[in-house]
């Protein structure tokens, strides 16, 4: 029999879903898959589709790690398949560095998370290896920071981010004596995710995986408190204003510690939206708990308003991901919610002024975000990177001092987390916020002053979340195959460019090959198209570059490149048949 038990066809479904429920060590999944079986057997056609899906094939572990639906068989997130990630992990690591290697674990409020940060310690220390599990939850950060802070060789986040709540995930960071150089303390990249998960496809019966059930180090408050310490200390001052702020943990692990760490910096007014405040893995106010996504942020705009604020900040589940919003008497209720690129700028600009003071450094941002940030380290002459979609590019450039990726994720001290943090970033916001207001200016002020200086760059994403993953397969085969547009908002594309042949990272070197597509146009606008890493989505990441006359204010150029950008998506929904 191969491990995990699962199907080579139709007729052996039964037999899969059967070894697997004998091996399975948790009750409720046991549970959930017997009762399907049964219906199966009765001929039930949902069940049998939902056994079907569930053993289709082996959820894959690469350099997002894993991530996948809650519940039994092959094909899902559960104890099976997070022990076997374990053990996988473990030989690996056992192998690069003998017996003794160490592997600190952390994990969200999501269902399960526990139990499978648990687990991983039980299997780390079964392996030889020296297990540090967090006592409670806490935020991916702090996740990333302990493995630093520790040394160790490898850090585990039982996460699934912003994902819906019937999904978790698995995400794996090296550090130690496993790598060298910028790579400390990221999330893994080839080869070491293949190697990861050929180890995991050796493991074999569960029953031959060691799982003490004691002889591991727990962690506590003491690196949370090191953690905020440290957040502080990387915002460089204090606040000089006081602002009125809202904050939103959506439903997450992050909101006592974000708090906390604004309070540190000067920032006593915060106000945070109760509903969303508290860890809840139902996520019940939101639709998904992401703030990117429509309506994510409508309890904290209420607040705002109800309280007068001067700044909303929200932070996802897992709280590695930032959001902003600020009053504008031009929006819909008196609020605005920044791009991630906005924030990226504003983040940038301040972390290249913090670096011009030295004249080294590097920002660096993903390839799907903004260009703005190159046009912002070339005037501070500072050093620009392009990177693939993802932190785990982002975090590894040397010399970094700042980087970002649209999908709000900021690092903004490579030194002790080489990850997105977002409590980090918002203290850093909020110092912003509060010095442009000693000074009589806003971040709106600052945005304006930026495209000013090198033109207005406003992004705007087109996602198509699908059911059928092949939607997206077929959608990026018939752009390669001559389905491009001929041109964006009446402007022609000059330039189609297939990331799978490698884009220049802005020093003359190529970026590994990657499943994407550049579309330029003659009016310098600019759409990149790719699959998601980790949603079943297809993304469109739609940019343009509006000139600001020295006559007329910033707003003017902004609403004419949303109209665009409008115009833009509208051209890709037909092209893309959406």
């Amino acid at each position: 029999m191969t491990y995990p038990p699962q199907h080579a066809a139709a007729a052996d479904l039964e037999a899969a879903v059967t070894a697997w429920i004998t091996e399975d060590p948790d009750p409720d999944t046991r549970r959930e898959l017997t009762e399907l079986l049964s219906a199966h057997r009765d001929g039930d056609t949902a069940a049998t589709a939902a056994l079907t899906d569930a053993f289709s094939g082996t959820l894959q572990f690469g350099t997002a790690g894993l991530r996948g639906r809650l519940g039994g068989g092959p094909n899902r997130m559960n104890r099976v398949v997070v022990i076997r990630a374990a053990a996988g992990l473990s030989a690996y690591l056992h192998d690069l560095l003998g017996d003794g290697f160490r592997v600190v674990i952390g994990y969200d409020a999501r269902h399960g998370s526990a139990r499978f940060a648990r687990d991983t310690a039980a299997v780390v220390t079964g392996a030889g290896g020296h297990a540090v599990l967090f006592d409670t939850h806490c935020p991916t950060p702090v996740l990333a920071f302990a493995l630093r802070r520790l040394g160790a060789d490898a850090g585990v986040m039982v996460t699934a981010s912003h994902n819906p709540p019937q999904d978790n995930g698995y995400k794996v960071y090296l550090g130690g004596r496993a790598v060298t150089g910028s790579g400390q303390g990221a999330q893994i990249v080839p080869p070491h995710d293949s190697g990861i998960a050929e180890k995991i496809a050796a493991v074999g019966p569960l029953a031959s995986v060691p799982m003490p059930e004691s002889g591991w180090e727990t962690l506590g408050a003491e690196m949370v408190e090191e953690y905020v310490r440290r957040a502080v200390k990387a915002a460089r001052t204090q606040a000089v204003a006081p602002l009125k702020i809202v904050l939103t943990a959506m439903h997450g692990v992050g909101g006592q510690i974000c708090r906390e760490a604004l309070h540190r910096a000067g920032f006593d007014d915060v106000v945070v939206v109760s509903e969303q405040f508290d860890p809840d893995p139902e996520f019940p106010t939101v639709a998904f708990p992401n703030p990117e996504e429509p309506g994510a942020l409508d309890l904290a705009f209420a607040r705002a308003r109800e309280v007068g604020a001067d700044l909303i900040i929200a932070n996802d589940p897992d709280a590695d991901r930032c959001s902003a919003a600020v009053p504008d008497e031009h929006a819909r209720g008196g609020w605005r919610q920044l791009t991630g690129d906005e924030v990226g700028s504003l983040l940038g600009e301040q972390a290249a002024e913090l670096a011009a003071f030295t004249g080294t450094g590097v920002l660096a941002n993903s390839i799907v975000s903004s260009r703005l940030l190159r046009k912002i380290a070339q005037a501070h002459g500072l050093g620009h990177r392009n990177t693939l979609t993802g932190f785990k590019w982002i975090s590894r450039v040397p010399n970094l001092v700042f980087g970002y990726e649209e999908a709000l994720g900021y690092c903004v001290d490579p030194a002790a987390v080489r990850d997105k943090d977002g409590i980090s970033a918002s203290v850093r916001l909020a110092v912003l916020a509060s010095t442009l207001k000693q000074q009589g200016r806003t971040l709106d002020d600052l945005l304006d002053r930026l495209a000013r200086e090198h033109g207005l760059y406003a992004t705007s994403p087109l996602s198509v979340r699908v059911e059928d993953k092949s939607f997206i397969t077929n959608a990026m085969e018939r752009l390669r195959a001559g389905g491009a547009p001929a041109s964006l908002a009446g402007s022609p594309v000059v330039d189609v460019f297939d990331l799978m042949d490698g884009a220049n990272n802005g020093n003359g070197e190529r970026l590994p090959a990657t499943d994407g597509l550049i579309f330029k146009t003659a009016a310098d606008d600019r759409v990149v198209v790719r699959p998601s890493g980790t949603e079943p989505k297809l993304k469109c990441y739609c940019e343009v570059v509006m000139p600001v006359a020295v006559d007329e204010p910033v707003e003017v150029a902004r609403r004419a490149a949303a109209k665009r950008l409008e115009a833009i998506k509208t051209d890709l929904r037909g092209v893309l048949g959406i």
